[in-house]
């Protein structure tokens, strides 16, 4: 059940996004070192990429991974940071189709910030890398602003999805509301 009136506490909701963030750290640090272990031991050195290349190298292994593995976190258990806030996503209809929905949705804004870095680098970031990179942040500070200030606590991809997140254990929550 989707509720009118969310009261999560926002530090509740910014200790899920901080977990959530050293957890997507940790695996693009990760991804970083089985790639350049790849490129040293077996290619002998980086090789040049075009930028296609690179946009595809990025979104198949940085962006893709992530909103599928999300994606289930959320439909089953909850992402790490959402368990460790006592958080969960409540669906309209639960299907795995709305979370990968919900967070195609949430990624967007990492997608474009891919899109853009990797194209200015190639061009000297000319304008199109410049309105990119503006458009990520402005979609970034659209989704945080909507998840923390609106009174049902949805972001554009919750609410495309028919999902939200919500108060799962009330123990964890009570601690937040006492600070």
């Amino acid at each position: 059940m989707l509720l009118k009136e969310n009261r999560i506490p926002k530090k509740l909701r910014l200790l899920e996004l901080f977990v959530d963030y050293l957890f997507i750290c940790s695996y693009l640090l990760v991804l970083f070192v089985i790639s350049i272990g790849f490129y040293m031991f077996v290619l002998d050195g980086i090789p040049n990429f075009s930028e296609w290349q690179s946009q595809l190298i990025a979104t198949c292994f940085s962006v893709l991974p992530m909103i599928f593995i999300f994606s289930f976190l959320d439909f089953s258990k909850g992402s790490f940071g959402k368990r460790r806030a006592g958080l969960m996503v409540c669906f309209d209809q639960k299907s795995y189709s709305a979370s990968l929905i919900r967070n195609t949705i949430k990624f967007l804004p990492w997608e474009l910030g891919h899109i853009a870095t990797i194209h200015g680098m190639y061009t000297n970031y000319d304008k199109v890398s410049i309105c990119l990179s503006f458009l990520s942040l402005t979609c970034f500070l659209i989704f945080l602003i909507m998840g923390t200030l609106r009174q049902d606590k949805r972001h554009f991809g919750d609410l495309l999805a028919g999902t939200q997140v919500q108060l799962g254990i009330p123990s964890i929550a009570s601690e937040f509301e006492q600070v």
